[in-house]
């Protein structure tokens, strides 16, 4: 058979009408993504800003509390560590101290001692005068002994002699005197030429000699 034009202008018309692939205008296309619609599974993208927003703040954050936390506890080990010397001598010391107990007051023992050296010279000072009076007059008269103990330096309120002759007018057997030094008493005597020396305490009347 054959085909006359009209019949092929017709079959050409018919076959495309029945095209799949056609497309008609408005008509949707199963698959196909309508604009504006929300697709399953996907966020919105201000939502998935907001989301990438406070996660990456939340990160930092611990990023920054990490390095604050970090500096903080250097900062703190390098000042107990400089600290730890100059509080281990410390403790050492109030240790040493505390171990030795409160210190000593060595005032009372210095003015002792000062009170000892011039008791000693006050008691050379009289051996030396009283025998360079013996060797001259083995039994010298009581003005005599103030004489040779006042010239040697000897305070004359510092000093007691005795008396040289009894109140009988008998010639006493030894002759004394005493000088005030301190607490104590430097007491000489003369018998025949010889010299004696000795330290005793102080009486309680401030005196060395008994009477007057």
């Amino acid at each position: 058979m054959r085909h006359t034009p009209d019949h092929r202008q017709n079959s050409t018309a018919g076959a495309s009408s029945a095209s799949p692939s056609a497309t008609v205008p408005g008509a949707t296309v199963p698959g196909a993504a309508i604009p504006g619609a929300a697709v399953p599974g996907v966020a919105p993208p201000s939502a998935a800003r907001r989301l990438l927003a406070a996660v990456t703040a939340t990160v930092l954050a611990a990023g920054l509390s990490g390095c604050v936390s970090g500096t903080l506890s250097g900062a703190t080990s390098t000042a107990a560590a400089s600290a730890g010397p100059a509080a281990t001598e410390t403790r050492a010391a109030a240790t040493q101290t505390n171990a030795a107990g409160p210190l000593a007051d060595t005032s009372g023992t210095a003015s002792a001692a000062a009170a000892a050296a011039a008791t000693e010279t006050a008691k050379r000072t009289v051996t030396e005068a009283l025998a360079r009076l013996a060797a001259g007059s083995p039994k010298p008269a009581t003005a005599q002994v103030t004489e040779a103990l006042t010239g040697a330096g000897i305070a004359p309120a510092a000093l007691e002699v005795s008396q040289s002759r009894t109140p009988t007018g008998l010639e006493a057997d030894a002759i004394e005197a005493a000088v005030l030094q301190g607490q104590d008493c430097v007491i000489g005597q003369v018998r025949d030429g010889a010299v004696t020396v000795t330290v005793l305490p102080v009486l309680a009347s401030g005196k060395c000699f008994v009477g007057s």
